[in-house]
């Protein structure tokens, strides 16, 4: 008997997040053998659309699983021996970062500041000044435990002053809003399909600079023959390039049908969408005295609205009544936000006004009710 897992009606978690309809179909073609001509030229469209999608001049590469393999495969490539790295710090996923870059890397210096903050680009001016042999630089765009936006274009300009190589982790950011790799000045820019693109998680997708791919090439310890090898994707796509590994089939499919509906309803009215989606959501949490997480409303993220638990309310229960009362589900959060912040997501499908709406009014009638747990 085939077991069955429970879906909510709503689900507003920060990812994985709901699969957008014509994404699932696309997954459920007949998966095609990958040497197969039909599946190479295949391919290498998809990468164009991505290409294209991306706004960079440079074929990106998909690595086979989900995003944080091809956040650890950017460490294990670009960051030599000798390399000293500026890792900033506004949340929990920026701040695991170090221990690839240590891992690789001569030495790590950390930026960091409280979760409900951004990073400040002058402050990263002024460490680049202080400690001018930083060679790399790396950042999270979009931290979701913490449901901050750090500055990306202007810190992106500060590095590229510097001249050291950036690394960003957009994977809950790109396709939510206007964020492109070269516009940031990124060297490495890694994303998922699995959050503003609506698709399934299982993908990696990287856009990799022309003098990163030469300092990949020049670093004799980037992997080679490895799962985690950037190289061994480098223009897989081309006519008459083998795949490295066997390519998640299905996986493309859904990413090719993402990025058709990305561009059939136009990037920016999927930017506006996110946007207002959750406009909607801080503005009603306003009204019905619940305190969003970030300091500054500036600061908060599109992609998810994060928010503190209420007095007198566990995270837990509070999530478990929005599920079992309203049939909406919604993120904890993690690390240092831990116990702290509820994250509702508005990523994809789930970046719709009518579903902030929806959140605020069950949340209303949860905390109207006096009933804590």
């Amino acid at each position: 008997m085939q077991s069955r897992l429970p879906i909510p009606p709503m689900m507003l978690t920060t990812g994985p997040v709901p699969v957008y309809p014509e994404v699932l179909q696309a997954m459920g073609r007949p998966v095609i053998y990958d040497y197969h001509p039909a599946f190479q030229t295949y391919y290498a469209d998809v990468i164009d659309k991505l290409r294209r999608a991306m706004r960079t001049r440079l074929a990106p590469v998909i690595m086979q699983g989900e995003a944080i393999l091809g956040i650890e495969a950017a460490a294990a490539a670009l960051i030599e021996k000798s390399d000293i790295v500026l890792n900033l710090v506004s949340g929990v996923y920026g701040k695991g970062f170090a221990a690839w870059a240590a891992r690789y890397g001569k030495e790590v210096v950390e930026l960091a500041v409280p979760f409900d903050e951004v990073i400040d680009t002058e402050a990263v001016r002024q460490v680049l000044r202080r400690r001018p042999e930083i060679t790399v630089v790396s950042v999270c765009h979009h931290d979701t435990p913490s449901g901050t936006l750090n500055p990306l274009a202007e810190i992106g300009k500060v590095v590229a002053e510097h001249g050291a190589y950036l690394i960003v982790d957009a994977v809950s950011s790109f396709a939510g809003l206007d964020v492109h790799p070269d516009a940031v000045d990124a060297d490495i820019f890694i994303t998922s399909p699995s959050k503003c693109l609506g698709a399934s998680p299982g993908l990696s997708l990287i856009s990799v600079s022309e003098r990163a791919w030469q300092k990949i090439e020049a670093n004799r310890d980037a992997p080679r023959g490895s799962f985690l090898s950037l190289l061994g994707w480098k223009d897989a796509s081309e006519p008459g390039r083998s795949l490295p590994v066997t390519p998640s089939i299905s996986e493309i499919y859904g990413l090719d049908a993402a990025l058709d509906r990305y561009f059939s309803e136009g990037a920016e009215n999927v930017w506006a969408r996110h946007a207002q989606t959750a406009a909607i959501m801080r503005d009603g949490l306003r009204q019905i005295g619940v305190q969003l997480w970030p300091k500054r409303e500036e600061w908060c993220a599109p992609t998810t609205t994060a928010f503190c638990v209420p007095e007198g309310w566990s995270d837990a229960a509070l999530r478990d009544r929005l599920l079992d009362d309203h049939g909406i589900l919604v993120s904890l959060g993690r690390g240092e936000t831990a116990g702290k912040v509820l994250r509702v997501g508005h990523m994809g499908a789930s970046a719709e006004p009518s579903f902030a709406r929806a959140a605020v009014k069950a949340l209303d009638e949860i905390l109207s009710n006096r009933t804590s747990t």
